[in-house]
């Protein structure tokens, strides 16, 4: 079976109106609408040969007319795009993870889009149970999802695929392949015992990008108390238990997840009166501590995205600021604290005025433990920075 949809199908001929091979050439992996001399009809997902502007064969890719993305691109020049090509590409994939990940971690992303050179493709593994998610009209024009099960399960002795529509599809998923006995599956991170729920949770059920920095936080919480906001299921929640911590508190507005983060930490058989899961808004559970006078040691603030979109960027940045002196304000004299935004539109430079600009507010003083990103298994174009998405600092206040 095809891993595209359509590959014998004729592709559509494009022309690029603007001189971009250069920035092309190097990896950046999209064509934009304004780029092109003409956007002609077709169905979204359907196979592209882009020739330059002196009309040389350029690049392969697949093509959304409607998406101001019009090309993803797959393939340069001499390159061809065809069947072998993707088979090789899912193949690095999975090779790069093999080396990555060994029986004690189970659960990570083995399909990063662009990162792997497949275009608008997101695939996390958990355990033998596989979620795709797919980024827009073309690449679900595009790719065979069940030629990429069959491929998973032969592969990456994958079970079941299931795939999560993005937030504004009427449904929140469906089955590609195999049987899923239940929306709750369990799998390893570092040792440590994790269950989510891939129909019902945010993304594809838990957050693996921030894996390598919930070690780190890991590592610094023994004997402290820790307060973990915009918690979620209670990933930094666990590590901070399993390490030592006096005492945890967790908290997010979503009930459902706050109900998550007492069983994973009940999974690991941690103490039950180590750890306060609170249903509650993050700023309503701030000033409500300050009015009590309540402090804590090691502080983690990992909201959802302020800016998804360039026009959000201002509004955003004042979000996160308020949120960050809020929380310093929460910080007990020499704490920890460790500030987060998963904002593409947000840069590393943006990011970090944001925190100064809050620790002047809050009158304290920092010096910077740690500055992170992304992990391995969320690889980004260098020639594409857009796509470096996390910032995570640590500082000590």
């Amino acid at each position: 079976m095809a891993l595209i949809n359509q590959p014998q199908s004729e592709p559509v001929r494009l022309k690029l109106a603007r001189d971009h091979s250069r920035h092309l050439k190097q990896g950046y992996p999209w064509i934009y609408a304004d780029w092109l001399a003409e956007k002609p009809s077709a169905k979204p997902g359907s196979r592209a040969l882009v020739r330059d502007r002196e009309g040389a064969l350029f690049a392969f890719g697949m093509y959304d007319p409607e998406s101001p993305i019009a090309v993803r691109v797959l393939a340069l020049e001499r390159e061809q795009l065809d069947e072998a090509l993707v088979e090789q590409r899912l193949t690095s994939a999975l090779k790069l993870r093999r080396a990555l990940f060994n029986e004690t971690t189970t659960g990570f992303r083995l399909f990063n889009g662009e990162g792997d050179g497949l275009p608008g493709l997101v695939c996390d593994l958990y355990a033998d149970h596989a979620v795709i998610k797919i980024d827009g009209a073309g690449p679900e024009g595009f790719w065979n999802l069940l030629a990429i099960s069959e491929w998973l399960a032969s592969n990456a002795g994958v079970k079941t695929v299931y795939q999560k529509h993005r937030s504004e599809s009427e449904t929140k998923g469906k089955l590609i392949f195999g049987t899923l006995r239940s929306p709750t599956v369990s799998f390893l991170e570092n040792g440590i015992k994790f269950q989510a729920n891939i129909v019902e949770g945010q993304k594809s059920g838990f957050f693996f990008d921030q894996r390598d920095n919930r070690a780190r936080i890991g590592r610094l919480a023994h004997g402290k108390t820790v307060l973990n906001l915009f918690g979620y299921t209670g990933g930094f929640s666990i590590y901070s238990g399993m390490n030592g911590a006096s005492h945890v508190t967790t908290v997010d507005l979503a009930k459902p997840a706050i109900t998550e983060s007492e069983a994973n930490w009940k999974l690991n058989a941690l103490p039950a009166n180590q750890h306060n899961a609170v249903v509650a808004d993050a700023f309503e559970f701030m000033d409500q501590a300050q009015r009590e006078n309540q402090l804590w040691d090691l502080i983690i603030v990992d909201p959802p995205s302020f800016a998804p979109a360039e026009r959000h960027v201002e509004k955003a940045k004042q979000s996160y600021e308020s949120l960050f002196v809020a929380a310093l304000k929460c910080l007990a004299p020499d704490g920890i604290i460790a500030l987060s935004s998963c904002s593409s539109h947000i840069t590393g430079e943006m990011f970090q005025e944001i925190c100064r600009a809050a620790f002047s507010k809050a009158r304290r003083r920092a010096k910077v433990l740690g500055n992170y990103g992304q992990p391995e298994d969320h690889p980004f174009p260098f020639a594409c920075r857009e796509l470096q998405y996390l910032k995570f600092l640590v500082f000590k206040a």
